[in-house]
């Protein structure tokens, strides 16, 4: 590149930065979510939590000083590296107005701003996606550096959520099979790349718990959440009903108060998940999971396909603002010289409208979606490129396989399906730009 163009990618480099600064930037603090709190204190107290990756706790940790803003410009810029490296490997680079366009389209039209400037692992979600699309289907257009730094964005995803983790690994283990079925319409594959960095971020989690924490175990919380889900798919209230009295179910003592609510389970201070002892709590959660998997397999399957097709089907941006007091408690107690600064920004005062962002980001994030998928039918008569059809398979069947792996084993929450929807913004634009490219040539 000549000193001129250098300069041009200079100024593109920093607008985009700050574009997908804007709603951090204008809350006047970085956005916190109920468990940003949570996630902070695993490395300060050294101690494991449901569901609260150490990993991504010592990365909060590292900008506590600063506020937290060296977080945000840090997943901030992932994000844009990605994308550029994205258009680059779909044929579109060294255009650094279009790559502008596409940040300023996705930073009005999706939610990834509001991801990308939130103090939790839900950015990891879709930069583990576009990592891994780029091992697989572009490996071969890669420098070194970039494919260890791939590698390591995965392996960070997965260390820092189980269910980064299970995605990861479905959507590896459902590409290997796509890709030798599709090898004259895709680019060449090379899945068992892809494969070594999801096991390494895999042996990952419990080598970082240990240590941070000394503990040498993966996040906990799986069992607990999958429990949470059959609970508020009123399975384990069809068990109780059928079972209780009996002395050996701890919670037929609490069947008469037990709400057939995932959220009150799991975080309600006076729930028996709090107030039984952990390993009497696990005991009743295991024996329940396996009688109920063994009485109700339909009830099981037919409830999970429901809360699939649910979360599927719910992707609303979302900013908590009624419910931080986890985090706010965690900063008081641990960054005292935050409070004023924290405490004036828009979000702890209810300042920030939701619901005029879903006015716009449902219908767009539907057309996304609805548009990729048509494309994809249709990509003969459309005469799409082999990676911009790999790149727009790969994103669908990663919102496919989050739907279920959220809705079999959590329960149907917008927050987990929209932190992915950017993708599908991007897929369809990327679509735009081949068809527009197509028709010139």
């Amino acid at each position: 590149m000549t000193a001129r163009h250098r300069a041009l990618w200079a100024v593109i480099v920093l607008l985009s930065l700050a574009l997908l600064m804007v709603p951090a930037l204008w809350n006047g603090f970085p956005l916190i979510f109920p468990d940003t709190g949570g996630y902070l204190m695993r490395p300060l107290a050294g101690t494991l939590e449901l569901g609260r990756s150490a990993f991504y706790g010592l990365f909060l940790a590292a900008g506590m000083r600063l506020a937290f803003w060296p977080n945000v410009i840090a997943q901030v810029a992932l994000t844009l590296w990605l994308i550029v490296l994205t258009l680059r490997a779909l044929g579109f680079g060294g255009r650094p107005w279009l790559a502008l366009g596409i940040v300023l389209l996705l930073t009005i039209g999706s939610s990834l701003p509001w991801v990308a400037g939130l103090l939790i692992p839900d950015v990891l979600f879709h930069t583990a996606v576009l990592a891994l699309f780029l091992l697989i289907f572009a490996f071969s257009s890669l420098a070194v550096w970039e494919r260890f730094a791939l590698g390591g964005v995965i392996a960070s995803a997965i260390a820092s959520h189980m269910a980064a983790a299970a995605l990861c690994a479905a959507l590896v283990t459902a590409l290997w099979p796509l890709a030798r079925l599709m090898r004259d319409a895709w680019p060449r594959a090379r899945v068992c790349i892809a494969a070594y960095a999801v096991a390494a971020g895999i042996v990952l989690c419990p080598v970082s718990n240990w240590a941070i924490t000394g503990h040498f175990a993966f996040t906990p919380g799986g069992m607990s959440f999958f429990f949470a889900r059959i609970l508020d798919s009123g399975i384990v209230a069809r068990y109780l009903g059928e079972h209780c009295p009996d002395p050996a179910l701890q919670l037929c003592a609490y069947q008469g108060v037990l709400e057939e609510d995932a959220d009150s389970w799991l975080w309600d201070a006076d729930s028996p998940f709090r107030t039984l002892k952990p390993k009497e709590r696990d005991a009743a959660e295991k024996a329940i999971i396996l009688a109920t998997l063994a009485r109700y397999p339909m009830m099981h399957i037919t409830t999970a396909v429901q809360e699939s097709v649910a979360q599927s089907l719910s992707f609303r941006t979302e900013v908590d603002l009624d419910d931080n007091w986890p985090t706010i408690y965690t900063f008081a107690s641990q960054t005292p010289w935050l409070m004023p600064q924290f405490m004036r920004a828009r979000q702890q005062h209810d300042a920030i409208d939701v619901a005029m962002l879903n006015w716009l980001h449902v219908p767009v994030a539907a057309l996304a979606m609805l548009g990729t998928a048509g494309a994809l039918v249709f990509r003969r008569a459309l005469r799409l490129t082999p990676a911009t059809s790999a790149f727009c398979s790969t994103v669908l069947l990663s919102l496919v396989l989050n739907a279920a792996i959220c809705g079999v084993f959590s329960h149907s929450v917008d927050r987990y399906q929209s932190r992915l929807m950017p993708l599908a913004l991007l897929a369809l634009a990327i679509l735009v730009f081949d068809r527009q490219r197509r028709s010139i040539e």
